[in-house]
């Protein structure tokens, strides 16, 4: 098999090597986000699965010449972490799939937590970490991980309560940015035959934001210090004493996690407020932001419209001190469903007159903005002049578009074959004659952004995988540095713990000589700006991710 020429078979070649949609660009970074969070013998079960399709556990052993023992590890944390899913067959055979699109979904963890910072402050932003970087945990234990952690960067004395951290929980779930996982169901334990060689998880969605009455009475501890610990009792006697007092855990078996599709909606409605904002003022913004936060709970991510919303609904909902009157709100939704781009629409007269919002159409116009600045900032200002012309004509001939774009015929002969040959543009022939003869047929250039979309989704995956080479690249060929720096660090924050003198600090900082320390900052600016550039790409990919789906949905 390895001397067939497989590669004579074009695409045919692809399918024999994929079994799933994923080109070899997504593999590459799936790759690289799962060596970079969990290591290598993850990242090979992981990205093997992702080639191969679903497998049972012997064959994946085999396959990748791993360990029994390590691919069972390897598949408990991948599946922990919602990457993996397992399936039982008929025969009792259990097989596993990766799940590729909840692997790319790690590229966004940063902005998850940032987006929860920005609503719930402080305590929301580490009860997602906390679920992001353990895949599933009880409630209880969120909170009092999260209160212990709050605990530590608070001043001596002070600590928080567990009911507080409590709280930001319930309003998560009650947004529904946190969720239930699914759980084995309690009449498959009662069976009396042999248990199945899998166990099926099941969640009711009436349940799945339904948060257990907890009575959780405590504060947030910090961790002993050295020389606590050596005044007390040895490390090892102690967990001793305390291990038969363990207490039963109340939500024990009620798991929870991130829900991802509501923080992609979150994304979605910012998008759109900030294209609002853009093309008219505040205000208009304000009053779609509104309506998208009237509709968040009732409008599933999934949804090409918004659920109807009264005039006189929206103007009860708009926020507090927003002193515009009912006849202005009025005036201003009549100006939304005007315009153009029909980001809201109007579908019907009671209570004012009924508005929507056109997810779609937003989602639509959102990725062809994303093409229109690639075409401009790639091929300069005219190629973007020819490419907003075709779009808004839908079809062109070469003269027609040298007419239209006063562009001389050479110069836009020139852009048409660039952005065609890069696949921003495709050429439909409408021939005469049934024998298409150059000559008695029309060569019509169009746009089909779809198409476009993938092909630019497709280039962002890549250039976000090189982003991460480049970066794990920097850091390697500092590592000597960065420990050094670690370690003289450490040193530092030990010697400030036991009151050491300015004169002996200063000391300690000297061993990183001159030299060093601007190497270290070079490093820190160039590390910083690729952060940046990922999470810029990241921004273009969501929007891309989220037109693309959106469209094969409703075709």
């Amino acid at each position: 098999m390895k001397d067939f020429p497989l590669y004579r078979f074009g695409v045919f070649s692809l399918a024999l090597r994929l079994p799933s949609t994923m080109t070899q660009a997504e593999i590459k970074l799936c790759s690289l986000l799962l060596q970079e969070h969990f290591g290598e013998i993850v990242e090979k079960i992981g990205v093997h699965l992702i080639r191969t399709g679903s497998q049972p556990l012997r064959v994946i052993a085999h396959d990748t010449g791993t360990s029994l023992d390590q691919v069972k590890k390897a598949l408990c944390v991948l599946i922990q972490h919602n990457l993996v899913s397992y399936q039982v067959h008929k025969r009792g055979v259990v097989e596993y799939e990766a799940q590729c699109s909840r692997v790319l979904r790690m590229l966004r963890y940063p902005r998850y937590i940032y987006t929860t910072k920005t609503l719930y402050s402080d305590t929301g932003e580490l009860i997602v970490e906390e679920l992001l970087l353990n895949g599933k945990l009880t409630m209880s234990a969120v909170v009092k991980k999260v209160a212990d952690r709050l605990t530590e960067t608070m001043e001596d004395g002070k600590t928080m309560d567990y009911a507080e951290v409590s709280n930001t929980f319930v309003r998560l779930a009650d947004t529904h940015f946190v969720q239930r996982c699914p759980s084995v169901p309690t009449t498959e334990n009662s069976d009396p035959g042999p248990p199945p060689p899998a166990p099926t998880l099941v969640i009711n969605e009436k349940d799945m934001y339904l948060v257990p009455k907890l009575s959780l009475i405590g504060k947030g501890k910090r961790r002993r210090s050295s020389d606590e610990d050596a005044a007390g009792e040895p490390k090892a006697k102690r967990p001793k004493h305390t291990t038969d007092k363990k207490e039963p855990i109340p939500d024990d078996g009620i798991y929870w996690q991130a829900n991802l599709d509501r923080f992609h909606q979150h994304f979605r409605d910012q998008a759109i407020v900030s294209a609002v904002a853009n093309r008219m003022d505040q205000t208009s913004s304000e009053i779609v932001r509104t309506m998208l936060r009237m509709s968040e709970i009732t409008t599933s991510s999934s949804a090409p419209f918004t659920q109807p919303l009264s005039s006189n609904e929206i103007f009860r909902s708009l926020p507090v001190g927003y002193n515009i009157s009912k006849q202005v709100l009025d005036q201003y939704l009549t100006l939304l469903a005007d315009d153009p781009l029909e980001f809201v629409g109007k579908s019907g007269d009671s209570g004012g007159g009924m508005y929507v919002i056109n997810l779609h159409k937003a989602l639509a116009s959102l990725a062809t903005a994303t093409l229109e600045s690639v075409v401009q900032e790639r091929f300069g200002s005219r190629c973007a002049r020819i490419f907003r012309l075709v779009l808004q004509k839908k079809h062109l001939e070469q003269k027609q578009v040298e007419d239209f774009a006063m562009i001389p015929a050479k110069e836009a002969k020139d852009m048409l074959y660039k952005m065609l040959s890069e696949n921003f543009m495709s050429l439909q022939e409408i021939p005469k004659t049934p024998d298409h003869a150059p000559s008695r047929t029309f060569y019509l250039y169009t746009v089909n952004i779809l198409s476009a979309a993938r092909m630019l989704l497709h280039r962002c995956y890549k250039s976000i995988a090189n982003l991460i080479e480049r970066r794990q690249f920097e850091t390697k060929e500092n590592k000597r540095l960065l420990e050094k720096s670690q370690r003289v660090e450490a040193i530092i924050a030990s010697m400030q713990a036991t009151g050491a003198e300015e004169a002996q600090l200063q000391e300690i900082e000297e061993m990183i000589t001159a030299p060093e320390r601007q190497q270290l900052e070079t490093l820190k600016r160039n590390v910083n700006k690729l952060d940046a550039s990922e999470i810029q790409v990241d921004e273009t990919i969501f929007l891309l991710e989220s037109y693309i789906e959106c469209t094969m949905k409703r075709q």
